[in-house]
């Protein structure tokens, strides 16, 4: 039976918001570091932190953010799921709640949001929305 990594991560997201914690920490991997500098990237968390352990693991740490004591990130979800992948052409990429959110994509050219694989012109399989 496989882990839904992805999920998993924003699961953890989603319940740390939930109970208004500063951070999170979570395994670390590739993925999932991707996944948080496009949050950063995008001003949806403050900061995220990699913190190597032993046999050659890692902890990732993810910063919340909030303005005036609400979450910055209102709604996090998963698209693509290991049983059905959802993969669109950069043409097909819809905006999230009219361009106020952001669809994050997995993509030739590494992870990007919806924006940047419609300027670069490449599409890839749809993990998450945020907004």
């Amino acid at each position: 039976m496989s882990r839904d990594v992805v999920g998993d991560f924003l699961t953890i997201i989603r319940n740390g918001l939930s109970a208004k914690k500063r951070f999170v920490q979570v395994q670390g991997t590739k993925l999932r570091q991707n996944i948080a500098q496009v949050l950063k990237n995008e001003g949806y968390i403050k900061d995220y932190a990699v913190e190597a352990l032993e046999n050659n693991k890692s902890m990732l740490t993810i910063h919340l953010k909030y303005v005036k004591g609400e979450s910055v990130i209102h709604e996090i979800g998963r698209v693509s799921k290991p049983s059905r992948r959802c993969y669109q052409g950069y043409r097909s990429v819809e905006p999230v709640i009219g361009g106020l959110g952001i669809s994050i994509l997995t993509t030739s050219s590494g992870l990007m949001t919806d924006r940047e694989a419609c300027k670069k012109g490449v599409g890839g399989e749809v993990l998450c929305y945020v907004w």
